[in-house]
């Protein structure tokens, strides 16, 4: 392992002992919130510093073994330990590495997933229905929670703009840090069925994956910035939909941005929703704004969430998916429209991650 790893991890080593007796201290267990953070923080760092330890010890079994080939009796057990001691360091190697990682505090929340027909007219729509349908199925082979915040539908059957927050847990990261990397321009190549001539067409759609924050959060808005406007929400919901002014919109008027909701059964419920929603767009700009501002030290092709990038091409034709960010082509679109995600997940997680532990060896992370 490389000089500037060992570094690092020894920091965790010293940093654990730190903890342990700050947490021994009467003054800090009287203190709940700092216990509690404290107590967070000594789970994660003494992960990092058990298998650094292991990593160790295993280094040392390594040694020893390899000074006692030159002894004929114990040359067979030598060789193998070294076998054996050599495969389990590659593999906690590898698990270091990924625990040195910066965390993205926002990867445990849930999301807001936003998707809004772009070019293509009916088709854009179409397909907009389509990308919901996916990421519905995939949150339900992840066991999460999903619920529709806002919707405008199209005279077909698809969505003009559709909003939905997704809750949940899936191989250890939360609904945000699995989709957040969908976020951008998502392009379609197939015969609509509007098409008359048996023509394909091309059409598009963007869509905007959003951490949502906690309470805490929507408090430190100013109330003074916020214009709220109510209104008839319309569209599917039977007659009590139609019949209250139950619709909420909510404009921050320093950035002008916006959200809605009218898909609960109150005009409070839909506030409270809508007001989420408004928090995570704020952060998500702020995010944004700085992401913009590393670019510049760092480019990230995984990171930048651009609605006007193409990341993504669906070509129903030839039954393929390409992810342009990281040249991935997988022919197997129609179970992964059917929300069979994880190979294209698992691949932006892990080229995201070979480029942070290259910053990281870089000293720029």
């Amino acid at each position: 392992m490389k000089t500037f790893f060992r570094q690092q991890l020894a920091r965790y080593t010293d940093r654990q002992a730190e903890l342990e007796f700050l947490l021994s201290r009467e003054d800090i267990m009287k203190d709940m919130e700092q216990f509690l953070k404290l107590s967070r923080e000594h789970t994660d760092v003494a992960a990092v510093a058990s298998r650094w330890a292991r990593y160790q010890q295993r280094e040392a079994d390594l040694a020893g073994a390899q000074e006692m080939l030159s002894d004929p009796d114990m040359a067979e057990m030598a060789e193998e330990e070294i076998t054996t001691a050599t495969a389990e360091l590659a593999q906690l190697e590898g698990e270091l590495q990924r625990m040195l990682l910066p965390k993205d505090p926002d990867d445990a929340r849930p999301a807001f997933v936003e998707i809004r027909a772009g070019t293509g007219g009916d088709e854009s729509a179409l397909f907009a229905g389509d990308l919901l349908r996916m990421y519905m199925r995939y949150a339900d082979r992840c066991g999460w929670k999903t619920e529709i915040v806002s919707e405008s539908q199209s005279e077909l059957g698809g969505y003009k703009e559709v909003v939905v927050r997704m809750e949940g847990f899936h191989n250890g990261t939360g609904a945000y840090g699995a989709l957040k990397f969908e976020s951008g321009g998502h392009r379609v190549q197939r015969v609509p069925t509007t098409e008359t001539q048996g023509r394909i067409h091309t059409s598009a759609c963007t869509i905007a994956v959003l951490a949502e924050q906690d309470e805490a959060e929507a408090i430190k808005i100013n109330p003074s910035d916020l214009r709220i406007d109510t209104y008839r929400a319309s569209g599917a919901g039977g007659q009590h939909i139609n019949k209250t002014d139950s619709a909420v919109r909510i404009t921050h008027i320093p950035t002008g941005i916006v959200a809605e909701c009218q898909d609960g059964r109150s005009q409070h419920s839909n506030k409270a929703q809508a007001l989420k929603v408004l928090t995570a767009r704020i952060h998500e700009k702020e995010r944004s704004e700085r992401a913009a501002k590393d670019a510049a030290e760092r480019k990230s092709l995984v990171g930048s969430g651009d609605r006007s990038d193409r990341i993504r091409t669906y070509n129903f034709p030839q039954g393929r998916l390409t992810d342009h960010r990281i040249n991935l082509t997988l022919y197997k679109l129609l179970t992964i429209m059917e929300g069979d995600l994880d190979d294209v997940i698992n691949a932006l997680q892990a080229y995201e991650a070979a480029e942070q532990l290259a910053a990281l060896e870089l000293g720029m992370v």
